[in-house]
């Protein structure tokens, strides 16, 4: 089967490689029905995921139909369609077991698929773990619906959850890529009296304007001055970043009021500094780490019952073959591209 492979730095190809085979009593295959472009995929071509292993099939964002299953799986069935998550889980450890399933100290668990084994930009794919990292998906969800659940759905959710939103509060979203719009996506579930969203791309602009008119939209010139022009108490109550610069994470604690909640949810390129002799007195709580997604069944339902809808994020699809036709215009920011599904 082709599987599009991280090279080296600065370089994917396609390599033919062999159906994978279950290796594990826990494992199941999945043959891949649908796949996306993550940003995290563009980072490890950059060279900046050290843990990424050249050689491994790229692409952690998919859902499929379970093929195969090890003999320890008890959830599932051939033939259930399924999400994939992007964290890689044994569901017994102790921070498993109080739900930070991406701090699993199994050799296999966290981010593993596309990064430290094969995964999903392919025909079929491997899942350690499967019962705790495949989640079937409702027959009323289509493959569409449920193909961002398991990773930026995922964060969305993680990031809304862990934010301590309250109906009072004024929350500011610093990013309105795909992860940004999951995000907002996620804290409208919270009903805070106000969602303010930060970004600079004209066209990511447009998109929340368009979908989304019951929140503002400000650029990030304007964004401290209109934050406080905005809120009660001099700042934002909650800031989740998700766009992952220097400037936005400076912008992130800025824009926050004193003793408020700074939720960094964004991947950097190289480490970020708190100065913290000018943040002395703010009392912010800052809250940081990869998406424990360990709420897909929850996200899943939410879909079903109509209250979470990703679907506008796909601007573009693509067949495999094509794939990169797709990095291109994904890293390109081109064509208001949002987000591609590949299949």
């Amino acid at each position: 089967m082709l599987a599009y492979t991280y090279i080296e730095k600065g370089r994917f190809a396609f390599v033919d490689k062999p159906k994978p085979v279950l290796q594990d009593p826990r494992d199941a295959i999945v043959r891949v029905t649908l796949s996306s472009i993550c940003t995290s995929d563009l980072h490890i071509r950059h060279g900046s995921v050290p843990r990424a292993v050249p050689g491994i099939t790229v692409g952690h964002e998919m859902v499929g139909v379970i093929e195969e299953l090890g003999s320890a799986v008890s959830s599932l069935e051939a033939g259930d369609r399924v999400v994939v998550n992007v964290e890689t889980f044994c569901g017994e450890c102790f921070f498993c077991r109080h739900g930070y399933v991406n701090n699993c100290t199994d050799p296999n668990g966290g981010w593993a698929l596309g990064c430290r084994i094969d995964g999903g930009q392919t025909a079929y794919v491997r899942v350690p773990f499967a019962d705790q990292g495949l989640t079937r998906i409702p027959p009323s969800v289509t493959d569409e619906q449920a193909l961002f659940v398991g990773d930026v759905l995922a964060t969305g959710f993680w990031a809304a959850r862990i934010s301590e939103i309250t109906e009072e509060d004024t929350v500011l979203i610093i990013g309105a890529g795909p992860t940004g719009i999951c995000t907002l996506l996620c804290v409208l579930l919270k009903r805070p009296r106000r969602i303010l969203v930060c970004e600079r791309s004209s066209d990511r602009i447009r998109f929340v304007r368009e979908h989304y008119p019951q929140v503002s939209v400000v650029s990030p010139e304007e964004c401290l001055d209109f934050v406080r022009e905005n809120s009660e108490h001099g700042g934002a109550d909650v800031v989740i970043e998700v766009a992952g610069t220097d400037e936005t994470f400076q912008l992130a604690w800025q824009c926050a009021r004193p003793n408020a909640v700074v939720t960094i949810v964004a991947l950097y390129d190289h480490p970020q500094v708190l100065p913290l002799p000018e943040m002395y007195g703010k009392n912010l709580t800052f809250k940081t780490g990869g998406v424990d997604g360990c709420d897909c069944a929850e996200i899943l339902r939410l879909i079903a019952e109509g209250k979470i809808d990703t679907t506008p994020l796909i601007t573009h699809r693509f067949p495999l073959e094509r794939i990169e036709e797709a990095y291109r215009l994904f890293e390109s920011k081109a064509e208001g591209v949002m987000k591609v599904a590949i299949g």
